[in-house]
């Protein structure tokens, strides 16, 4: 019982599968936020253009 103790504590594969979940969670989270950011600016870019694009427009006749 005492070497299965021993050996379980001298045991890393664990400890390392834990690290990479965090650090494969912190990647997803910086994912989501870089995503986020990402399609907030193209909606209001987007935004900006659809209103210059228009009021360009205005200026046109329709022949």
């Amino acid at each position: 019982m005492i070497k299965f103790i021993k050996n379980f504590r001298a045991d890393e594969n664990g400890a390392v599968t834990v690290d990479w979940v965090v650090l494969t969670a912190a990647v997803v989270g910086l994912a989501v936020a870089a995503y986020s950011t990402i399609e907030t600016n193209s909606k209001a870019l987007i935004g900006a253009a659809a209103t210059a694009v228009s009021g360009e427009n205005d200026g046109f006749s329709k022949e």
